[in-house]
């Protein structure tokens, strides 16, 4: 699960083989890595995805929290393709989405200086 389209796809309950939201998906990934290279994540010059070639090891280099950063455009894309029904779970998806976010900001200042 290295391709960063594929991961995402399969976090939003999409099937791999499914392509017919593949350009809302890739364009909603493209804007959540525009953030994260904001926040001082990725290369500085900036990254986009194409396709399901790119993998998360080519945006993310030897930054050490993956996890975190997957979980967060996950969460962002999420909110911006396929929002929850429920006010609740949009909430709390914001919530997590808000935190994860700092904690990926202090990493990454921290490892700047």
């Amino acid at each position: 699960m290295e391709s960063i389209l594929t991961s995402i796809k399969k976090l939003l309950n999409i099937d791999e083989g499914c392509t017919d939201f593949d350009t809302d998906i890739i364009i909603h990934i493209n804007s959540v890595l525009m953030i994260l290279t904001q926040l001082g994540v990725g290369p500085t010059d900036g990254f986009e995805i194409e396709n399901d070639k790119a993998k998360w090891s080519d945006f993310l280099g030897s930054y050490p929290n993956v996890n975190a950063v997957r979980s967060y455009v996950y969460f962002k894309v999420r909110l911006m393709f396929d929002p929850p029904g429920s006010s609740a779970a949009i909430e709390s998806m914001n919530k997590l989405a808000n935190e994860l976010e700092w904690r990926i900001n202090a990493t990454a200042e921290k490892n700047a200086g």
